[in-house]
């Protein structure tokens, strides 16, 4: 809480003082300006980088959903939460490796890269070469992570509440319950082994995509063991050829529907550091299963059935299949149950109208934005959706966030006869 207040003491002061000056040279100021500074995103992505847990994750979601409403100084800044956090000192990092492993650990390692190459929101990653010849990724756990989850979450609720940035009547205190639950699922690196396990052997044989191999010796609550894979990052391939962009997007989208109606397991983290690239192989590398999420068949049938409804058109059927799944009211009023259908039109057009959408151009996520602002000041009813739904609308807004950053064409008549 110190440290939010103290940003936010930091982020008034240097508004005031920009403001003041604007004022002396005879120019009126707008608050937005003054607030949007590469200064600003600065100490926002540096303090929650230290803060790490829940408010960097936050700021990770921030930091892809705003990048492309930022000027391209600010977005850069705070896309370093997605991977560049602080990490932990050289004598900390041993104490838990020790901790883990016991005191002489290093016996196992012809070398053990100091250094980490990643650091996020709950851990850090290291190379390292065992005495046998296995080149490795270690992800290692900030200690106390797991302690600070609950007030980091109470913390991001006042700020939120504090701030006007949610509807008095949405159920925030479920919300942020079912987040740190979700959070504290994602520092059980035993169960990220086993998810890592489970994925290998779901896309064994899929040529597209790789899995690091898991390995068990090593591994810990707290330390998870995989196989290093080298790549190029994928948010970095802009400039890449357009059939490697399609290509690559079309992979994403496609894995992300097998995931729902077919696996009914899925991946919900869509940070895009989680995605690397090999040019050599055309093979997308997958990282960090530790934000999984199984869904009951009653709940991925009532989503293929609004699937169905979007690619139709049908908005009585929509509707019915929102409410079913937890997002929407029965007794929604009228008029607000045509805000919330004409938005949800915007989000099928691809579907209804098939054929390649070229995501470089639809401007779609600017109009569902745009229309989700005006449902929020006019405080439509809408429920806190259940933790499942969250996990999955952020993967799906994170597909279509990575596919147009790499300005792909996806052809959706394919995807369209595979699952509908």
């Amino acid at each position: 809480m110190a440290r939010l207040g103290g940003l936010t003491t930091a982020l008034a002061g240097n508004v005031a003082a920009r403001g003041g000056l604007e004022l002396l040279r005879g120019r009126k100021p707008s608050l937005p300006d003054l607030l949007m500074t590469p200064g600003n995103a600065a100490r926002v992505a540096n303090q929650l980088a230290r803060m790490r847990g829940a408010a960097m994750k936050a700021g990770q979601l921030l930091s892809m959903e705003t990048a492309d409403l930022l000027p391209p100084e600010m977005a850069d800044i705070l896309s370093r939460l997605r991977s560049e956090g602080h990490f932990m000192p050289p004598a900390q990092l041993k104490k838990v490796l020790a901790a883990e492993w016991g005191r002489n650990f290093l016996k196992h390692f012809k070398r053990f890269d100091i250094h980490p190459i990643a650091a996020a929101s709950i851990g850090q990653v290291h190379r390292a070469q065992t005495k046998d010849g296995r080149d490795l990724a270690i992800k290692v756990q900030f200690p106390g992570i797991r302690n600070s989850i609950d007030s980091d979450m109470r913390n991001l609720g006042l700020v939120a509440r504090a701030s006007g940035m949610v509807p008095d009547a949405f159920d925030l205190d479920r919300l942020l319950a079912e987040g740190a639950a979700q959070l504290h699922e994602e520092t059980d690196y035993q169960r990220e082994a086993e998810a890592l396990v489970r994925f290998a052997a779901h896309l064994d044989g899929d040529a597209r995509f790789v899995v690091p191999r898991l390995h068990r010796d090593l591994s810990t609550r707290n330390i998870l063991a995989m196989d290093f894979v080298s790549g190029t990052p994928i948010e970095k391939l802009a400039a890449a050829p357009q059939q490697t962009r399609d290509e690559i997007a079309t992979a994403l989208i496609d894995l992300a529907l097998h995931e729902l109606f077919n696996l009914q397991d899925m991946q919900t983290d869509p940070n895009f550091a989680n995605y690397l690239y090999q040019q050599e192989t055309g093979r997308v590398v997958l990282l960090d299963f530790g934000a999984t999420q199984s869904f009951d068949a009653a709940l991925v049938r009532r989503y293929k059935a609004l699937f169905r409804a979007a690619i139709s058109g049908d908005g009585t059927a929509a509707f019915a299949e929102m409410v079913g799944i937890g997002l929407l009211p029965e007794d929604m009023r009228g008029a607000d149950r045509k805000k919330v259908l004409d938005l949800f039109g915007i989000a099928a057009a691809p579907l209804r109208q098939g054929g390649v959408l070229d995501f470089g151009t639809s401007g779609l996520l600017a109009r569902l934005r745009r229309a989700g602002l005006v449902l929020a000041e006019e405080q439509v009813s809408i429920h806190a959706p259940p933790t499942e739904t969250l996990l999955l609308q952020r993967k799906v807004l994170g597909c279509y966030l990575l596919a147009e950053r790499l300005r792909a064409r996806v052809d959706m008549d394919p995807l369209i006869a595979r699952y509908a």
